[in-house]
């Protein structure tokens, strides 16, 4: 007998040849068959799931689960509570020193409540649900009326299955569990940040002077941040030199870092000869040596750089600058004003000292509606 080998011809179809006992050729082209996502035959549920749980296990996994949604609701209360009431005591969550404090109890909380949703929705598949098998069969995509209507039977059985209208107790506390969540988003937008109110209107510098002309003398001394030695006008005669300074006595101030963060000044030794002081402010230099907030007045970043060629202040962040030789008046970038000027001059020693407090806000311009 020779050898036969196929060659063209029409192919079998594929249910003449199953029911002949032989494997269906496959046409060329076509995706393999993969038969269902799983298998036709049903094995048992795992122990303790669905049907094969009694009530009384089931219902002590009902009060565990509805007790978890007690939690997660308690936390999310208390998050609010704490966002909205406690936090706003002893100088609010915002603060330098409380924000340790806050991000402990508000992630803390919220935390706790998102745990404790999971851990119950967890428990209640695993121990509410049954596991039946799920047989879904390729087809075309486009469903006709029986598909939809097997779905509307699945689906129905599905909620049955689900005990989420046989137990209302555990529908009950997981809406009590998902509404404080619901209304966090809305109480956080309410406050994108904290507004400073007339807390940028003055700085230490105003107390500081006001306590030493109380004593007898002109103004408070400048710093130097970092060290907190006094500076005199001839230790800073280099044009071209920018060092940050502080007023004296600031570390001992009431919420210190607070008062630092606001205090903050760049002191800069502008050549004499090319420094135009602002009308009214002639005598806040001493020989070209002057005073800026060191906070960009665009959102608030520390301009901390200088350029000694140009005697330019820049802001790293989004690059505004400044210009120090002349009232430190914005050249380019989104600032939308000059920085602060500090009045200064010399006591008696020889030390620069600040003879007032900055006459206008600090900061972003925007914070000045606050």
């Amino acid at each position: 007998m020779s050898d036969h080998k196929d060659t063209g011809g029409p192919l079998e179809p594929e249910d003449s040849a199953a029911e002949n006992g032989r494997t269906p050729r496959k046409v060329i082209g076509t995706p393999p068959q993969t038969g269902t996502l799983l298998a036709a035959e049903e094995e048992p549920a795992p122990q303790g799931a669905g049907d094969e749980l009694d009530e009384a296990s089931a219902k002590r996994a009902e009060r565990v689960i509805a007790s978890l949604f007690l939690l997660a609701s308690a936390s999310s209360v208390a998050f609010i509570a704490y966002y909205i009431g406690w936090s706003g005591r002893n100088g609010g969550m915002h603060g330098i020193d409380r924000a340790l404090e806050s991000n402990l109890w508000l992630g803390g909380t919220m935390a706790v409540s998102f745990l404790a949703m999971a851990i119950g929705i967890t428990l209640w598949v695993r121990r509410l649900m049954t596991s039946k098998q799920i047989v879904q069969q390729r087809g075309d995509l486009r469903s006709d009326e029986p598909t939809r209507q097997a779905f509307t039977e699945d689906f129905l059985d599905g909620a049955e299955d689900s005990a989420i209208t046989k137990r209302p107790l555990l529908r009950r506390t997981l809406l009590l569990a998902a509404a404080p969540l619901g209304l966090a988003p809305l109480v956080l937008l309410r406050d994108l940040g904290p507004l400073p109110e007339k807390k940028l209107r003055s700085t230490y510098w105003g107390p500081a002077v006001a306590k030493a002309k109380a004593g007898g003398k002109k103004g408070v001394r400048l710093v130097v941040d970092g060290t907190d030695k006094p500076l005199r006008a001839s230790d800073f005669a280099s044009p071209g030199g920018m060092i940050t300074v502080l007023p004296e006595g600031i570390h001992h101030a009431d919420h210190a870092l607070n008062e630092i963060a606001k205090a903050v000044t760049i002191l800069i030794n502008v050549p004499a000869d090319k420094f135009k002081p602002a009308k009214g402010r002639e005598n806040w230099h001493v020989g070209g040596i002057v005073a800026y907030s060191k906070i960009c007045t665009h959102v608030g970043c520390p301009a901390a750089l200088y350029e000694q060629t140009t005697h330019h202040i820049l802001c790293p962040c989004h690059q505004s600058t400044f210009d120090a030789t002349d009232a430190a008046k914005v050249i380019f970038g989104p600032a939308a004003r000059s920085l602060p000027q500090l009045p200064i001059t010399t006591d008696d020693e020889g030390y620069l000292i600040a003879t007032g407090d900055y006459p206008e806000p600090v900061g972003p311009s925007f914070w000045e509606r606050g």
